[in-house]
């Protein structure tokens, strides 16, 4: 799925994307809105999600390597089994956040 078919999706309420083939590699989602969504699997390589809303968005198992998420809100959201290994948190937001290890 690309970004336009995501945001339009998204725009209509739905939330569920877990595991739909979302390939966002080097995507500019800089201050996106996806609070809430199942992005769970998605490959967000070199993505740039700084600043973006990502409170309570399940990324389980998603490809993080290398995205910009500073700044980026990350409250509550769940990042278990995600690759976050060359990813920028720098400034993220990640209180109650479930990490890497199931660690909040």
């Amino acid at each position: 799925m690309e970004l336009r078919e995501l945001l339009r999706r998204y725009a209509a309420g739905e939330r569920d994307f877990a595991h739909t083939d979302i390939d966002l590699e080097c995507a500019n989602l800089s201050g996106i809105n996806l609070s809430g969504a199942d992005l769970s699997g998605a490959w967000l390589f070199a993505a740039n999600l700084s600043g973006a809303n990502l409170s309570g968005v399940n990324l389980s198992s998603a490809h993080l390597g290398l995205a910009d998420l500073r700044g980026a809100d990350l409250r509550n959201a769940n990042l278990e089994g995600a690759d976050l290994k060359t990813a920028n948190l720098d400034g993220a937001h990640l209180c109650g956040c479930t990490l890497p290890g199931g660690k909040k």
